[in-house]
């Protein structure tokens, strides 16, 4: 019986279990691993996009080469700042972190909240705040909890895991992103959790950098969710990530990646993060678990852990379905929506396809996701001179 076979045996102690997973990190030591860049949109403390990149550095499977960070659900400053800490916390600062774009390529925050009023409001809205400000945001002068949580972009707010000592390297994440592809052509897959500007920038600064990766994995994109999630159920092509920058997005799907893999909003809202899984994960005492433990308290969906767990192990994925793909970016009402059709009904255009995931082995992967964040800390699988 193989590591990874023996992982997810029915073996009912969790202390052998534990331990099976510490041989494999030392098993993957040794092994080759397969070479990812993280590009995230890091907010913090704990949660899905800290997690998320926690599956990977926790990973035998993986060799993380760097980390860029993009302003999503929280700006790029203060999730350099989270994300560097985190991987103080978890024993992982030998990874590079990059900052990234502050801003989206084209949308702005005034032209989304003037377009409000004509178009609906947006549930999340992410470095922007948590919502649309509206009359009732204020009231006798007292700033509501929405928009309390507006700051400026070069602002980070006091983080109660403490603040990193260690510094994002000098290099800027498009450069960055750049350099390591050409150093390892037809290696590295690009992990995108986040709104897309990096990987659109890095696109068009260098026209080959798609063609140079093995392919990329992005969690962004809706279809029809089946949900009653009033945020999806009512608008079942909109997604964050697309949404905050949908020219870059346009930019991303139509280049000419080896291989697109997208985590949809279809499958990730059946793998939500419960008790559970975070009692199970608290019982370990190692450092990625004792930071979840801390810090990662909020019952969501599993987003961004979905795509990198299924870029490890495919076989979580059950269903997909292969469309061409690309994002209104026609500054309406549907700016920012998910555009898919069929062979059949594809445009004229160089639209390309991709492999949109749409069901998964939810046992599966809780029993990878809930090993990996309860595992020992992973060592560098970094080679020397990189």
């Amino acid at each position: 019986m193989n590591c990874l076979a023996l992982i997810h045996s029915t073996f009912p102690i969790r202390a052998f279990r534990l331990a099976v997973v510490a041989a494999c990190v030392m098993q993957g030591a040794g092994a080759q691993r397969r070479m990812v860049l993280i590009d995230q949109d890091g907010s913090g403390p704990g949660g899905s996009n800290q997690m998320a990149m926690m599956v990977l550095l926790q990973s035998p499977r993986a060799e993380v080469l760097g980390i860029t960070m993009v302003t999503g659900n929280a700006w790029q400053e203060e999730e350099t700042e989270h994300t560097l800490r985190m991987l103080e916390l978890i024993g992982r600062s030998d990874v590079p972190v990059a900052r990234g774009a502050v801003y989206p390529l084209v949308r702005t925050e005034e032209e989304t909240r003037l377009n409000t009023p004509l178009v609906g409001q947006v549930d999340w809205l992410g470095a922007w705040g948590q919502g649309p400000m509206t009359l009732g945001d204020t009231t006798a002068g007292v700033v509501s909890a929405k928009a309390a949580a507006r700051h400026a972009p070069d602002v980070v707010p006091p983080m109660p895991e403490g603040a990193p000592h260690t510094k994002a390297i000098d290099e800027d994440a498009v450069h960055f992103l750049i350099r390591q592809v050409h150093a390892h052509p037809h290696e590295v897959t690009i992990y995108a959790a986040g709104p897309l500007t990096n990987i659109a920038l890095a696109i068009r600064i260098d026209p080959t950098f798609a063609e140079l990766t093995k392919g990329i994995v992005i969690m962004g994109g809706s279809l029809n969710p089946q949900t009653d999630d009033p945020e999806f159920a009512e608008s079942p092509r909109h997604e964050f990530n697309f949404w905050f920058d949908p020219e870059a997005a346009h930019i991303v799907l139509r280049a000419h990646w080896p291989r697109i893999d997208v985590t949809t909003v279809d499958v990730s809202i059946k793998a939500p993060f419960t008790q559970a899984m975070l009692d199970e994960i608290s019982k370990s005492q190692q450092p990625a678990a004792r930071y979840i433990a801390a810090w990662s308290q909020d019952r969501y969906y599993l987003w961004d852990e979905l795509a990198a767990c299924a870029w490890l192990d495919p076989s979580i994925i059950t269903k997909e379905r292969q469309v061409y793909m690309d994002v209104d970016v026609s500054h309406g009402p549907s700016y920012g929506n998910t555009l898919t059709w069929a062979d059949a009904m594809r445009p004229a255009t160089d639209v390309q396809k991709v492999h949109a995931q749409l069901d998964v082995d939810l046992g599966k992967f809780t029993r990878e996701f809930v090993e990996l964040m309860s595992a020992p800390t992973q060592e560098s699988g970094r080679r020397p001179g990189n």
